[in-house]
């Protein structure tokens, strides 16, 4: 079974049509190693053919997060990247001066999810954070 089958078949079965465009977006998200940026994903999909613009990508996009099938990232400075949810629940540290993305404990999610449900009977989407600040190697050393 390839990585976009899930995909795939839960637009299928919510009775969305699979257009080639349609699956190859989703191929091109399934088979990242990393989070991908929409203009990463219009690149991997041009390869197959030219039938695709940016636009159809941002549209397939916002179906799939919609649907909770993928997440959506905002690393700061306008880089919006997607992973599926398969990726599984992670935080980002992103260093706003250098752009340094850092992964944190996932534990952390779990953690801030029981509190919030608990303190304030809120059920947040935790799949995907990202946190900025700065980072060890761009932060000033602090002197007492």
């Amino acid at each position: 079974m390839t990585h976009n089958y899930p995909l795939i078949e839960s637009l299928r079965q919510k009775g969305y049509r699979i257009t080639p465009q349609r699956e190859w977006i989703i191929d091109a998200i399934a088979h990242s190693e990393h989070h991908i940026s929409a203009d990463k994903i219009l690149e991997r999909v041009q390869q197959h053919t030219s039938a695709v613009n940016l636009a159809t990508v941002y549209r397939t996009l916002e179906l799939l997060t919609a649907q909770g099938l993928v997440t959506r990232l905002d690393l700061g400075e306008g880089c919006v990247v997607y992973a599926t949810t398969h990726h599984g629940p992670h935080i980002h540290l992103v260093c706003r001066l250098c752009g340094r993305v850092i992964d944190a404990d996932q534990q952390l999610i779990t953690s801030l999810g029981q509190q919030l449900a608990e303190q304030y009977r809120f059920q947040a989407d935790l799949q995907h954070i990202s946190i900025l600040g700065v980072c060890a190697g761009c932060r000033p050393e602090v002197t007492i």
